[in-house]
């Protein structure tokens, strides 16, 4: 496991608020010189603590702001089954997240669609011609109090 130390941990979450933050602002809140800055970013990237930056999107205009989430069983527990599976739900761009969790069901997807029509044909034409699915449970978002995916 890495260390990370204080001044490791005020640069996450510094980037984590602010992907796009120059590195002079970055050293500025931090309490870096730029260049002592730039390496520790740098360091972190490197020994990958940091995995990498994205847009965050309004995904309505793209298509996306109807989101679903939905948690699936599997008809049974072999690592061949759970394999396929998460093949197929890499290979479907509605799904944005994939879980694999424990409890009664084995996973928990964050699906984003068009809208009720797109998560039908989805829910039918692509999760229900996967074979090794044995139960789909809907649970269609109204609203997001806190979100910090980034």
């Amino acid at each position: 496991m890495t260390k990370i130390d204080e001044i490791d941990r005020r640069i996450l979450r510094e980037l984590e608020l602010d992907g796009r933050i120059s590195n002079s602002d970055l050293a500025e809140r931090v309490g870096l010189s730029a260049s002592a800055c730039l390496r520790r970013v740098q360091e972190l990237e490197r020994r990958k603590v940091i995995l990498g930056y994205k847009a965050i999107l309004d995904r309505s205009y793209v298509g996306g702001g109807f989101t679903v989430l939905v948690t699936v069983g599997l008809s049974r527990h072999l690592k061949a089954d759970q394999e396929a599976f998460e093949k197929a739900m890499k290979a479907a761009p509605e799904v944005r997240e994939c879980h694999n969790v424990s409890g009664a069901i084995e996973y928990f997807l964050r699906v984003e669609v068009a809208d009720l029509e797109a998560y039908k044909f989805f829910h039918t034409e692509v999760l229900g011609t996967v074979p090794q699915v044995s139960s789909i449970t809907s649970y269609i978002c109204m609203a997001s109090a806190k979100d910090e995916r980034g």
